[in-house]
C-alpha cells in the first residue's frame, strides 16, 4: 500500500483494552520497546513492566494503573510502527477514545511522553478515589435512552455509534434502568462494563475539579497535526487553553465518539491504524483483537467506500500492517 495516498488516522483506545501480559510480547522482542517501559517507569515510580505483564497483586484494573499501562502499551506500537516503517508513514490526523484521546495528543506533539504519563496517572488516581457508580452500555440512540437516565439520577457518558450509548451511575439506579428498558425494548439487552465509576458523568465533577490544577500545571504544546476532541466530536483548537479546558470538560462530560469518527471522515480519513491494548477471552496477546476496529466497521456500514482499519496492538497484527504500509 502507498501510504502517501491515504489519508490516515492513528488511533488510541481506551480503558477496558487492557489486560494482564499486555505489551510482554513486543518487550521480549524489541530493545525499542524496553526502552519505552523503562522511560514509563522512571515517570509513574513503579515497575510498569511487571504490572502490565504479569499483574502478581491483581490490580490492573484499577483505573489509576489501567491508564498508564494503556498508554504505556499504545506508545510502545507506535514507536516500533515508526520505527519498522522508517517513519514514512504520516498521519493525517489522530483521535482516542477517553484515555486514548492524551495518547493521541502525545502522537501529535502536544503532549511529551513522560508528560501524557504523568497526566493519566494523576487522572486514574483522582477518577478512582472520587468517582462512584457503574457504566452499562445499551444499544440505543441517545435520544431513547437519555430521558430515562435522567429520570433515574444517571447521565449519557458516551455516544459510541449511533445506536450505542452508554450511561453511568449508582448501581442500584442502572438496574431499574435496566428493568425499564427490558420492558420497554425486550429485545435490547446492555452490558455493563469493567469501570470504578460512572467515568463521563456528573459523578467525576469532584475528581475533574482537582485534575483541573494539573492539567493547568503541564506543559502542552500545539499539536502538529489535528487531533479529536471527545468533548466536541471534532478537532481540538489549535489553541493550548482551549485544548486543557476541553480535557477538562472531557471527564465529566459525554465521549462524542461516533461525532468524532465522523468528522474523520469528512476531514478525508480513509484509514485508520489502531495502536494499543487488546480485547477478548484469549490470555495471550496474540488472541488479541483491536478494541476499537468494531465501532469503525459499525459505524460506516452500508457506505460505498467505508474507511479501511488497520491493527496495531501485538507482533502479529504489527507486522501484517507493517508490511502493509512498507509496499
Amino acid at each position: 500500500m502507498a501510504a502517501e495516498k491515504n489519508k490516515i488516522m492513528f488511533l488510541f483506545p481506551g480503558q477496558g483494552s487492557q489486560y494482564r501480559g499486555i505489551g510482554s510480547d513486543l518487550f521480549d522482542q524489541f530493545k525499542s520497546v524496553r526502552e519505552i517501559y523503562s522511560r514509563a517507569s522512571k515517570t509513574v515510580g513503579y515497575d510498569i513492566a511487571e504490572l502490565s505483564f504479569r499483574d502478581p497483586e491483581g490490580v490492573i484494573d484499577l483505573t489509576r494503573n489501567t491508564q498508564p499501562v494503556l498508554m504505556t502499551h499504545s506508545i510502545a506500537c507506535l514507536e516500533l510502527f515508526k520505527q519498522e516503517t522508517g517513519g514514512n508513514v504520516k498521519p493525517h490526523c489522530a483521535g482516542g477514545h477517553s484515555l486514548g484521546e492524551y495518547t493521541a495528543l502525545v502522537a501529535s506533539g502536544a503532549l511529551e511522553f513522560e508528560t501524557g504519563l504523568q497526566l493519566v496517572k494523576r487522572r486514574g488516581e483522582l477518577m478512582g478515589e472520587f468517582g462512584e457508580g457503574e457504566m452499562l452500555a445499551f444499544p440505543l440512540a441517545r435520544e431513547m435512552i437519555e430521558p430515562i437516565a435522567g429520570q433515574h439520577y444517571c447521565g449519557v457518558a458516551a455516544c459510541n455509534l449511533q445506536e450505542q450509548t452508554v450511561i453511568g451511575g449508582r448501581s442500584e439506579d442502572l438496574d431499574t434502568i435496566t428493568e425499564i428498558v427490558g420492558q420497554q425494548f425486550p429485545k435490547k439487552r446492555a452490558a455493563r462494563l469493567k469501570t470504578e465509576g460512572a467515568f463521563h458523568t456528573y459523578y467525576m465533577v469532584t475528581a475533574a475539579g482537582h485534575f483541573r490544577r494539573v492539567l493547568e500545571e503541564a506543559e502542552i504544546q500545539l499539536p502538529s497535526i489535528d487531533v479529536l476532541s471527545n468533548f466536541t466530536g471534532g478537532f481540538h483548537q489549535r489553541d493550548i487553553a482551549a485544548i486543557r479546558s476541553r480535557l477538562f470538560m472531557q471527564l465529566f462530560c459525554p465521549v462524542m465518539w461516533y461525532s468524532n469518527l465522523v468528522a474523520a471522515v469528512d476531514h478525508g480519513v480513509d484509514t485508520f491504524i489502531e495502536f494499543g491494548g487488546g480485547i477478548g477471552k484469549g490470555e495471550s496477546a496474540g488472541e488479541k483483537r483491536p478494541n476499537l476496529e468494531g465501532i469503525v466497521k459499525r459505524a460506516f456500514r452500508g457506505e460505498e467506500s467505508p474507511p479501511q482499519h488497520y491493527p496495531a496492538i501485538n507482533c502479529e497484527s504489527l507486522e501484517k500492517t507493517i508490511t502493509m504500509f512498507s509496499v
